[in-house]
């Protein structure tokens, strides 16, 4: 079965009466038919979403971000600093790639990285402190780096990613912080 299928069965199973529609693809692509699904917000009709950024690794582009923060949307983005950015940092660093410019909207950041690394900052910190201010600049108040929820290896115990929240709003912050207070460590599916 399909992970659209999978998706679909769940979806009627769980929620039936839910009014969902699924656009297959990669979201960069997308992102512009995903916003026409958003229902638009006005004066006499609120609309909060929350907006699941779950990538396999850092290929979520910026500017996919931008386009959807033009909704008012919540982001909960799964970072892979660890399982992706980390692994493979002496090809993303390099100027051939520009997978962490796409991933972070910009091209400036191997100057700062640079610094950053001469003064013993890691790599995957370093991102997530550019990821942050690049919301930021996107109007979403900046968290601080501890409130971005680790997830790590069971086995070996090792940093994979981080859960981050990313909101307009400090009461989504307020809210987060109890979801971290008292969620356990999920790493399984069943």
């Amino acid at each position: 079965m399909s992970r659209l299928a999978a998706l679909q069965e769940r979806t009627r199973r769980i929620a039936p009466a839910a009014d969902v529609t699924f656009i297959p693809g990669d979201c960069n692509v997308q992102v512009h038919k995903i916003c026409k699904q958003i229902p638009a917000a006005s004066k006499d009709h609120k609309v909060l979403g929350l907006c699941f950024v779950d990538p396999f690794d850092l290929g979520i582009k910026f500017e996919t971000l931008k386009t959807l923060s033009g909704n008012y949307l919540d982001f909960v983005c799964l970072l892979a600093l660890h399982m992706d950015a980390n692994r493979n940092i002496s090809t993303y660093v390099g100027e051939q790639s520009s997978k962490i410019d796409e991933f972070l909207g910009t091209t400036t950041w191997r100057t700062c990285w640079s610094s950053e690394q001469a003064a013993g900052k890691s790599f995957p910190k370093f991102l997530a402190e550019q990821f942050v201010q690049q919301m930021k600049s996107l109007g979403y108040i900046a968290p601080p780096l501890h409130t971005m929820k680790e997830v790590r290896s069971g086995e070996r115990n090792l940093p994979l990613y981080h859960l981050a929240l990313f909101s307009r709003s400090a009461l989504a912050y307020e809210y987060w912080e109890q979801v971290l207070k008292y969620s356990t460590d999920q790493l399984s599916m069943f």
